[in-house]
């Protein structure tokens, strides 16, 4: 009788695994869907939709490394993790003392291969390097470059004429 309990007990428990592991696996499925949808082209345009976080990203690249970049139009530069900017194999030209929303921050200066998702690049970017940045922000080094537009929820980004 315990035999047939256990083998009744572990079948339920496959099930139950299976089940969350379907749930599990659609719910990524749905997150990366709904992730790949806040970029998009509309013929000449870029257009970037808001997050959950509550700011615009934009997908690119820092010579090979993939990255989520957030758009920031208050920034001056283009700024990077450490982390990232070693991954990245970037040298440091020099030492950086810079205003952040948080405070002052110091860091140093390097050349960076921008590619953003659209076509939009910038070969040997001067960008900010930061120990405790979080995530990559794009600034108006690049942003400037371009026409942008916004509507609620929408980012609308071209080239300027």
């Amino acid at each position: 009788m315990a035999q047939q309990d256990l083998s009744h007990s572990f079948k339920l428990l496959t099930i139950w695994l299976l089940v969350f592991l379907v749930l599990f696996l659609g719910f990524k499925a749905w997150e990366r869907e709904r992730e790949a949808s806040r970029f998009r082209l509309a013929g000449t345009a870029i257009v970037l939709t808001r997050a959950d976080d509550g700011h615009f990203h934009w997908p690119g690249r820092v010579g090979d490394i993939e990255v989520d970049f957030l758009v920031d139009t208050g920034a001056t530069s283009t700024a990077l993790p450490q982390r990232l900017a070693e991954r990245a194999g970037l040298k440091p030209l020099g030492a950086v003392r810079t205003q952040t929303a948080g405070g002052t921050a110091r860091g140093f200066v390097a050349r960076a291969d921008i590619a953003l998702d659209g076509g939009v690049r910038a070969d040997k970017l001067p960008v900010t390097v930061l120990p405790d940045l979080e995530a990559p922000l794009l600034g108006m080094d690049v942003l400037g470059r371009l026409h942008f537009s916004q509507k609620p929820g929408e980012l609308r980004i071209e080239p300027k004429e």
